[in-house]
């Protein structure tokens, strides 16, 4: 994939950050709270060095059931420690009693009245280490942490969405332009996903390279470059947050809420420096509202008939609960956060180190 755009100006920190279960620890946030009662029984489970779906067969084939009857909320890294949520059906307790694996642990059970389904999920919380880190490094990565902090981040895809050779986005085009046939469901799914998110990461990846320019360039030198009303230019060199909003962008409340055509740029724009809304990205497909105006002459560039459902994506997120520790004896930075569901905690440590 092309070189992406990051929003944080300073020059590549060297340290050393490896997705493994020792320094990379991701803690599910459930949506809502469990009953206590019902036919599911509610699994709190940690795994090391699986997939999710590898968890999930493995429970499966001890209790004898299929995968498929296993609850979950989301898609969890294989080279992670990892806490999360699945429902089984009740009839199955007994047995699990008697589950033992070195690679998953059985922390808490409870009970619930619906199967726990793909999305039930507030959030996650991470623990990263980064190792190799010097006293003056450590320095910058608080900076650049305290300015993610304040401002927020790009909610691009991370790495992981795109495979082991980062090309999974190029089968989905070919399989959306007829040229790639895929006969398994999942992957077909999979590779036009990935290509859905590509065409996010690029979409988002202008609209921070338009802002830089504002920000860098006279509102005239603007307009002869960008080829956007100069009114339009000036309002948008007026704003205080680094990603500018653009006339037509579509907008949500943050974190929750719905999503709505921007009406009065300065007044959106102040709110989404406050934290109350952020614009939004597409993501390709059928039954998704598009941006309007201006906002969907940029938009419509990454715009392609997947196939699959569309949708709307935060462009912009804002880390909560972040803790940063350094341990100047071990050369260890370890960072505490937590991000909305669907977002990449790998894309945080790409903003700091670049």
């Amino acid at each position: 994939m092309k070189q992406l755009q990051r929003y944080l100006n300073h020059s590549k920190i060297d340290v050393l950050f490896k997705q493994n279960k020792d320094d990379f620890v991701v803690t599910e946030i459930p949506l809502y709270e469990f009953s206590g009662e019902g036919e599911h029984l509610i699994l709190k489970i940690r795994k090391k060095d699986l997939a999710t779906w590898d968890a999930l067969e493995i429970i499966a084939k001890f209790v004898g059931c299929k995968s498929r009857d296993i609850g979950y909320a989301g898609l969890k890294d294989k080279n992670a420690m990892t806490v999360q949520t699945i429902s089984i059906h009740k009839q199955y307790e007994e047995k699990l009693k008697t589950f033992n694996h070195p690679n998953i642990k059985i922390l808490e059970t409870t009970y619930h009245n619906n199967k726990i389904k793909v999305g039930h999920l507030k959030g996650n919380k991470f623990f990263i280490r980064l190792k190799r880190v010097n006293v003056l490094d450590s320095r910058k990565i608080e900076a650049a942490l305290g300015s993610i902090v304040s401002l927020g981040m790009p909610n691009y895809f991370g790495f992981q969405r795109f495979g082991i050779e980062g090309d999974n986005y190029k089968k989905g085009k070919a399989i959306i332009e007829g040229t790639l046939k895929e006969k398994r469901r999942n992957l077909k799914q999979m590779y036009i996903n990935a290509y859905q998110s590509y065409l996010f990461n690029s979409w988002l990846s202008k609209r921070i390279e338009i802002s830089k320019l504002v920000d860098a360039f006279e509102p005239k030198e603007i307009c002869e470059k960008l080829n956007l009303p100069l009114d339009v230019v000036k309002r948008m060199k007026k704003q205080k947050h680094p990603l500018k909003l653009i006339t037509g962008d579509l907008l949500s409340h943050y974190p929750f809420g719905k999503i709505f055509t921007i009406e009065d740029l300065e007044t959106e724009s102040d709110k989404f420096y406050d934290r109350d809304r952020v614009p939004t990205g597409l993501l390709s497909g059928k039954r998704v509202k598009t941006s309007v105006d201006l906002a969907y002459e940029i938009e419509k560039e990454y715009e392609a008939p997947t196939g699959e459902d569309g949708a709307r994506r935060f462009a912009w997120i804002f880390p909560d609960e972040v803790e940063s520790n350094y341990k100047e004896d071990k050369n260890w930075m370890e960072l505490k956060f937590t991000l909305p569901k669907g977002c990449y905690a790998t894309e945080l440590i790409a903003e700091i180190i670049h």
